[in-house]
């Protein structure tokens, strides 16, 4: 049996929080979803599955969604509701469905605390738990403007004030991480892997979903944030995500999921000698 379950969109790189944690310190994690536009379809629960066509015809549990859902009508149990008051997803649930945990720092943080006796994730005393904190809540800064920025380059929504903070946001966060990393420490804080250093590698990996929509920045005469020359401008923050996304418990889920983007870069270059 899990120790923690988890309803999600899928891919999600913020799930990976819990899922790389969980790697490290030997907890087991049960992930359930599908892809966001199947989301609609499925039966937001501790139970989480898809509904047959007959049973989305009679669902009681209608609401119309919000961020990322937009205008679309998802099906919440009121044990969902009572579980999760902000009725967002990644969604995560205790063993017996009672207890909810909702925001990935949160459930990457009960993980932690779950396998604190196997590997300390959250750090060795007080003071660098709450360094480990001081990284976490810097990331929701940058996390909040880059979710904005990448919803509307999916919906063709983006302008210049969304990609202005999102830009400067990006600049404070790598800008940051770049710093910790000075002279030459392998992790953001004490000498192993923490959950400081597990968000940045998701936070920054779901950022690269900017490279699918380079032509809608361009078409509004914007600049890609993650430029061609943005690693050599934070070059310790870049080599920590390149080591990291090599680690036994990160490799399983960064590595396919930033290959993609590889590919993508290959082909726009191919297109653009081409022209």
């Amino acid at each position: 049996m899990s120790e923690l379950r988890i309803f999600s969109y899928l891919p999600n790189p913020r799930i990976w929080k819990a899922t790389i944690a969980a790697r490290l310190c030997g907890i087991e994690v049960e992930v359930r979803g599908t892809s966001p536009k199947e989301l609609a379809s499925w039966l937001w629960d501790f139970d989480a599955r898809p509904l047959s066509g007959n049973e989305l015809a009679i669902s009681p549990d209608v609401q119309v969604g919000k961020v990322g859902f937009q205008g679309t009508s998802l099906h919440k149990t009121r044990a969902f509701m009572e579980a999760h008051p902000f009725g967002a997803v990644p969604a995560a649930f205790s063993p017996d469905g009672k207890t909810g945990i909702f925001e990935s720092n949160s459930i990457m943080r009960a993980v932690a605390r779950l396998g604190e006796s196997e590997f300390p994730l959250y750090g060795c005393d007080a003071y660098e738990a709450s360094r480990i904190d001081s990284f976490l809540d810097a990331s929701l800064v940058f996390a909040r403007d880059a979710q904005l920025y990448l919803l509307s380059l999916l919906s063709g929504t983006v302008s210049t004030e969304i990609h202005g903070r999102a830009r400067d946001g990006f600049a404070v966060y790598a800008a940051g991480i770049n710093q910790a990393l000075l002279p030459d420490r392998e992790f953001l804080v004490g000498d192993t892997v923490t959950i400081a250093d597990i968000c940045f590698v998701a936070e920054l990996s779901l950022f690269f979903n900017e490279k699918r929509s380079v032509k809608e920045i361009a078409k509004k005469g914007l600049a890609p944030i993650l430029h061609d020359k943005v690693e050599t401008e934070f070059p310790r923050a870049f080599a920590h995500l390149a080591r990291l996304r090599q680690h036994p418990a990160f490799a399983p889920d960064v590595e396919p999921y930033l290959k993609k983007f590889a590919v993508v870069e290959r082909t726009e270059a191919e297109r653009s000698s081409t022209h």
